[in-house]
């Protein structure tokens, strides 16, 4: 049995260090039989120096360099071709997975023929559980609920939320109609089936299609919460006009796709015209938004983690002359540092407690950042090392 992960990255060398540290932290406690894990990274032209970073500190993956930016449905059909598994997994590169994910994913459907694709429950960097890990059809009636905010004041609605498919509950593994391509585990033969990414989308919307895809085989799109992994957001994309413009366009292309293959003229046109809205209050209100990287001064620093990465890092902090204090309930921010002993899983399950009010820093042992985004909106933190 093969697994083949897929990772399209652009300008996020930090962040794609801590992704691919925790794949090869999942792929070592993989324990199901004659496995094998390849990795493939495609670059989409980064000017950040990604590839000679990240290359020679992981040399068993296999990097792809673009010289223009191809968008992330065509590189992840470019790494595609490549693959030799018996599933695949479509992840973001602004994520860390649990030591589980990997095995706890296709485990599930060694028992759960039916299963077409996987995904799991996500939390953003401050821990809060993030209801794209679970959604429903984009259908008329669900996405004017959603932008009229109704799913927000009803979060729990068959009716309201039904976007985000409020009414299943966050943690029970449940059959779901739409799963988010930050992570999206597929069945090798259901690709085949189905094609990949339609590559008329050039970032948005395609996990959209390739789920409806995939439910029209007969199999379904499971959400599996067995697992959680941390999706930070926002990392490849600055919320500027031209993300507007990309978002909203991709999903007006999703609707003229689909809803013109129903011949449902009347929903399409609701459709049309509430995206179009939606669009004009996002461009209207977008020059109050703060965007890019957010770098506010730290004024103290807590470690939180085994004593020997805790005191290597410390000292590495020290260097950098970055406030380290030894009182936890004082601390603007909390650097979780992982280790054998103080694995991702359990740092992803301390941050979902949310019992500190401080913002959250992550580092993995071994790699050259610490990273940190408590915001969708902007980017996050990177503190060098």
């Amino acid at each position: 049995m093969i697994l083949s992960v897929i990772v399209v990255s652009y300008n996020v060398k930090f962040f794609l260090e801590q992704c691919l540290s925790s794949i090869k932290r999942a792929a070592e406690q993989c324990s199901f039989p004659e496995s094998r894990i390849e990795v493939f990274i495609v670059d989409n032209d980064s000017s950040d120096g990604s590839l000679h970073f990240l290359q020679p500190l992981f040399p068993d993956f296999h990097f792809i360099h673009n010289e223009e930016n191809t968008g992330f449905a065509k590189a992840n059909n470019q790494a595609l071709r490549l693959c030799r598994g018996d599933f695949v997994l479509f992840l973001n590169p602004d994520t860390i997975l649990a030591e589980d994910s990997l095995e706890v994913c296709v485990s599930f459907f060694s028992n759960h023929p039916d299963a077409g694709a996987v995904g799991v429950r996500m939390v953003d960097g401050a821990g809060k559980f993030l209801r794209e890990s679970k959604r429903g059809f984009p259908g008329a009636a669900a996405a004017f609920f959603r932008m009229s905010g109704l799913s927000s004041v009803f979060p729990r609605s068959r009716l309201f939320s039904a976007y985000y498919m409020g009414h299943l509950p966050e943690n029970s593994t449940s059959p779901v109609e739409i799963l988010s391509g930050a992570f999206m585990m597929v069945r090798k033969s259901i690709l085949d089936q189905t094609g990949a990414f339609d590559e008329q989308f050039f970032m948005y919307a395609e996990d959209i299609d390739l789920s409806f895809r995939i439910s029209k085989t007969g199999y379904r799109n499971y959400y599996v919460p067995a697992t959680t992994i941390i999706h930070f957001k926002g990392e490849s994309t600055r919320k500027d006009f031209r993300y507007i413009k990309m978002f909203y366009s991709a999903m007006q292309l999703f609707m003229k796709k689909h809803f013109s293959e129903r011949g449902s003229s009347i929903q399409s046109l609701v459709l049309t015209a509430g995206m179009r809205s939606r669009q004009t209050l996002a461009l209207m209100t977008l020059p109050f938004k703060k965007s890019g990287r957010q770098t506010k001064p730290i004024t103290s620093l807590f470690l939180k983690g085994d004593p020997d990465p805790v005191k290597k890092l410390k000292m590495l902090l020290a260097d950098k002359h970055l406030p380290v204090t030894e009182n936890e309930k004082k601390a603007a921010a909390i650097i979780f540092c992982r280790s054998d002993l103080h694995p991702w899983k359990f740092i992803i399950s301390e941050i979902a407690k949310k019992q500190a009010q401080a913002v959250y820093y992550f580092h993995g042992e071994g790699t050259h950042s610490i990273v940190s985004s408590h915001s969708s909106s902007d980017q996050g933190n990177v503190i060098e090392l």
